[in-house]
This record gives C-alpha cells, sequence and structure tokens, in this order.
C-alpha cells in the first residue's frame, strides 16, 4: 500500500480510504455481513483511512465500523468522522447543527458508537450558515486539547472558509467531491488548500457509480438510493453522461484497465496532497478500487483523458437544487 499525508499537519494515511457511508444509507439495500468482510478486506490490504459520519444511517455507520474494528490495534487506522446534519426518525434532513455544544454532544456519541477514544479527523459535515465557523473550530480545538481528537477536517466549503478556520487552528484536509466530471474546486479551492498546506480527501471519484463503467440506462435503482433524484442520473443528463463514460472506456480498454481504475487513478495523478475515497460496500468492488493503485498515468495519458472529459462536460449538477444550495463550496465553483 503506498501511503499520503493529510496536509503539513495531518496524519499520514494509505492512498486510498474507504467511504463508509453506502454500507448503511443513501444507496438502497445493503448487506451487513458483506460489509463487514469489506471493512476487514481494506485493512488487510493495507487500507487505513476509514471515512464516516454520525447521520449515516443515523449511526448505524458508526456502530457496524466499531463492530467491524473491534480487536484491531487503534493505531492501525485512522477514522476521519463527519457531523452536523440533522435527521429525523423518519430520515428525513433537517438542517445542520454546528453549534460549540452541539459538537461536544455529537462526538461524546461517536465514541461510544465506534467503542474508541478519540478520532483522528473529525469534521463539520457542512457549513453551518448560523453560526460562526470560528465558534465551531473553536470547540474542535477544545476536543482535540482533551486529547478526543487529533486532527481537524472540513468539508464541502469555500475558500473563505477555510482560510477562516485555518486561522482559528491549522485544518489537516478539506474533504469535498473531486472525480473527471466534478472539478470545480480547480478554480479557487484547490489552490486554496495548497497554499495553506491543506490536504484534499476526495470523495465521490466514482460520480457514484455514474462514471465506474457499471452503470447503464437499463440499471433501476432501490427505494431510498440517492441516485434516484440526482440529477446526473436523469433522463437526457443520463445519456450524455454515459456518452462520456463510453469514451473513457476505449481509453481504460486500451490500457488494459477498467474503466473505474483510470478515474481512479486520474484523481491520484492530481497531486501527492489528494487522498482518493472509494465507496465500495463489496470485496468485488475494494478489489477493482485498489487496482487503481497500479495505474501510472503519463502526459500522453492525462491529455487523452481531458480531450474525452474536459472540464464542466458533464450533464447536470452533482447534487439537486436544494442540496445545492447549502453547499459553501459552490460559492466558489460557479
Amino acid at each position: 500500500m503506498k501511503h499520503r499525508t493529510l496536509g503539513h499537519n495531518g496524519p499520514r494515511v494509505s492512498a486510498l480510504g474507504l467511504g463508509c457511508m453506502a454500507m448503511s444509507d443513501m444507496y438502497g439495500m445493503t448487506d451487513r455481513n458483506e460489509s463487514i468482510t469489506t471493512v476487514h478486506a481494506a485493512l488487510d490490504t493495507g487500507i487505513t483511512l476509514l471515512d464516516t459520519g454520525d447521520f449515516y444511517g443515523m449511526g448505524h455507520n458508526e456502530m457496524l465500523l466499531g463492530e467491524a474494528l473491534a480487536g484491531r490495534p487503534r493505531d492501525s487506522y485512522q477514522l476521519s468522522v463527519k457531523f452536523g446534519a440533522q435527521r429525523g426518525p423518519d430520515g428525513a434532513w433537517l438542517g445542520y447543527d454546528a453549534r460549540p455544544a452541539a459538537v461536544k454532544t455529537a462526538l461524546a456519541y461517536t465514541l461510544k458508537r465506534l467503542r474508541i477514544d478519540y478520532i483522528d479527523v473529525y469534521r463539520p459535515a457542512r457549513l453551518d450558515p448560523n453560526v460562526p465557523i470560528e465558534d465551531t473550530v473553536g470547540a474542535i480545538a477544545e476536543l482535540v486539547q482533551a486529547g478526543y481528537v487529533r486532527h481537524l477536517g472540513l468539508s464541502e466549503v469555500g475558500a473563505a472558509t477555510i482560510r477562516r478556520a485555518h486561522a482559528v487552528m491549522p485544518v489537516a484536509d478539506l474533504q469535498i467531491e473531486y472525480s473527471l466530471i466534478s472539478r470545480g474546486i480547480e478554480d479557487t479551492i484547490l489552490s486554496t488548500c495548497r497554499e495553506l498546506g491543506i490536504g484534499v480527501t476526495a470523495y465521490g471519484v466514482l460520480s457514484r457509480g455514474l462514471i465506474s463503467g457499471h452503470w447503464s440506462k437499463e440499471r433501476s435503482t432501490h427505494a431510498g438510493d440517492f441516485r434516484t433524484h440526482s440529477p446526473r442520473f436523469q433522463g437526457e443528463n443520463l445519456e450524455h453522461n454515459l456518452q462520456l463514460v463510453d469514451v473513457l472506456r476505449g481509453l481504460a480498454e486500451a490500457r488494459g484497465v477498467s474503466v473505474a481504475q483510470l478515474a481512479i487513478a486520474w484523481v491520484l495523478a492530481r497531486g501527492e496532497d489528494i487522498v482518493p475515497l472509494v465507496g465500495a460496500r463489496s470485496r468485488e468492488r475494494l478489489n477493482e478500487a485498489l487496482g487503481a493503485l497500479q495505474v501510472t498515468l503519463g502526459t500522453d495519458d492525462l491529455a487523452a483523458i481531458e480531450r474525452a472529459v474536459p472540464p464542466g462536460s458533464a450533464a447536470g449538477d452533482r447534487y439537486a437544487a436544494a442540496q445545492m444550495a447549502m453547499l459553501d463550496s459552490e460559492r466558489d465553483a460557479r
């Protein structure tokens, strides 16, 4: 396993991280035993960075990971946890709460569910518009001083917010969507992170399966699947986006790799300060993703990929309008 460091002050982690959300939520039916086995397989192959959120399945994902990690040495993995998203008993999204007291309460429950004593990287899931980022970061700084958190992370925030947070406490990494068809961070956010020595953990590197090479127009979604309402998976948008995938497929086949491996390798090639998170919830998909680590893209390869999928070529936003409005990062990406 190759390794990368999250920013100037963050932890040393595996070059690929495992995003665990889909094992509990947002993508329809799940398989508990396969999920746990996949976490074990990831750890056994050298993946050390595991990403979750306290609102994934309303605590289910943390409890699942707590079970999967039982008996594993605590220093053999790093946990990245998001907090702040509020949900009702029916799963409805109710907004965000990043007040200092809420930060500390959320962490207390997270530690219990995960069965551990500290979190490696703790981050608000989104910017709470009602709470200054300095207050939220100040609370996390107190948790760091108390030993409950090791590093501060951010998620889906823009350059101005990054600077304000970093002025209070060094930020280890920014978690944000980044893929061949989601490149908004390249405008100002990525350069700001690099100026300040902040790493990037990139989620959605396969655009929720859209550019994995495994999606088709005929594929149906289950109840509760995020993609049922995602603009990029709808009608003409989907047809257009799958045409992009077909072009990528030709490039991948010429290299003897899968479309998913090519797409992940492209993110890996964007810089040593970027760690892709792969949302594999089965050993089959995990093994495919790991193959991307063996793909080296040269100048000609990267140029061919750029021609096939230039910036802004995807049809449809990455979230529905209501969710896009909650993204502080989109203020810099538009």
